[in-house]
């Protein structure tokens, strides 16, 4: 546990331990001024006699009244302080043992009535303990899927380069034609890797590094027109038409630009992808409140709600998109929800009747 735990039940207890006695300290008091004026009056009844065993001692308290109430007061203070001193020691053991077992411990930990706010506090700390050890394990997991992706996806291309290359080394009699064709085969292969190996370095640092984002005041709308202008090359190997419709005129928010732009390139390159031949890709935006919200829609296949739950989970990708020769590695969508949550917005899709939408919304924060 760390000290500054530590030293928090510390003082949790000693609160505790010091209230309890101010109060039977004041419970005492209370109760000895209760017995002097019940006693005054019980002795004044009557009168005593020197002969009577107990009258020196009457006529003692009668003549040293303070001196008696006060020795009767610390020696209250001094049997409650020897009390609460020993509840006291037993209170540390006790939760000394529970630190003990506060990591190996499976259930709850429990103490006695008293420590409740202790026992509430150890038990916050236990679940942080375990969640902590459960995000440890998840990214460990998620280092071991990094690799595994790696080796597969990477292996793929690369074999087709040493394959196309091995050919134009080995085979005299290729024509000229032939060469051309295997050079630029490779080639692609070649910058597929590439983007690949991007890729993976994407999302390494997104996992590994805290990332602080660089904010300044755009124009969103210009934003989204020149992205989608660089995707022209894209569009256009599918015939598919880009149309932008901004519903609530000219929208300026406080963002990271760069970052913020990584969200919506991977959003269109998504769309494009999935999208039918000769469709049309529609990018809306309108102010809701302090927000604004941005829609990607595209035309084409549904996609399934069991994996519509996790298309923004890293390393997650659709049959087609294995198979297709622009497939990324299923990271595009994990990185965007990353970037979205740095900005304090929300991202979701949605699937059905042959269109699929993503939604960003993002604080305008101007």
């Amino acid at each position: 546990m760390p000290p500054k735990d530590r030293n928090h039940i510390k003082t949790m207890i000693l609160h505790r331990f010091f209230a309890k006695m101010l109060q039977a300290s004041a419970g005492c008091m209370a109760f000895l001024v209760v017995c002097l004026f019940l006693g005054k009056n019980i002795l004044g009844s009557r009168t005593w006699y020197g002969t009577e065993g107990i009258y020196p001692l009457i006529h003692w308290i009668s003549d040293n009244q303070g001196l008696f109430v006060l020795l009767s007061f610390l020696t209250g203070v001094l049997g409650i302080g020897i009390f609460y001193w020993v509840r006291l020691l037993n209170y540390f053991q006790e939760v000394l043992e529970a630190m003990e077992r506060l990591n190996g411990e499976t259930g709850f930990i429990q103490l006695r009535p008293e420590l409740r706010e202790v026992e509430q506090y150890m038990n916050e700390i236990q679940m942080q303990n375990r969640q902590n050890e459960q995000r440890a394990r998840e990214a460990e997991q998620r280092k071991s899927d990094l690799i595994v992706y790696l080796a597969h996806d990477l292996k793929t291309p690369l074999t087709s380069v040493i394959g196309y290359l091995t050919l134009l080394r080995d085979e005299r009699q290729i024509s000229p034609e032939l060469q051309e064709k295997y050079l630029a085969v490779s080639l692609k292969k070649a910058e597929r890797l590439e983007e690949l190996i991007n890729e993976f370095f994407e999302i390494t640092r997104f996992n590994l590094t805290h990332l602080e984002l660089e904010q300044s005041v755009v124009s969103l709308d210009i934003m989204l027109e020149q992205t989608a202008y660089e995707f022209q090359p894209v569009f256009a190997e599918k015939h598919l038409t880009c149309e932008l419709k901004p519903e609530s005129g000219q929208l300026k928010i406080t963002c990271d630009p760069e970052k913020l732009q990584r969200v919506f390139d991977n959003l269109l390159r998504n769309a494009a992808l999935y999208s039918y031949e000769n469709s049309v890709i529609t990018i809306r935006t309108r102010l809701e409140g302090a927000n604004v919200c941005i829609q990607v829609e595209n035309q084409g296949a549904v996609i399934p709600r069991e994996k519509l739950e996790r298309i923004f989970e890293q390393f997650f990708r659709l049959d087609s998109a294995r198979q297709s020769r622009t497939g990324g590695a299923g990271l595009g969508l994990a990185i965007a929800r990353e970037i979205v949550r740095l900005h304090g917005g929300s991202i979701q899709a949605e699937s059905s009747q042959e269109r699929t939408v993503f939604t960003v919304r993002l604080p305008v924060g101007v």
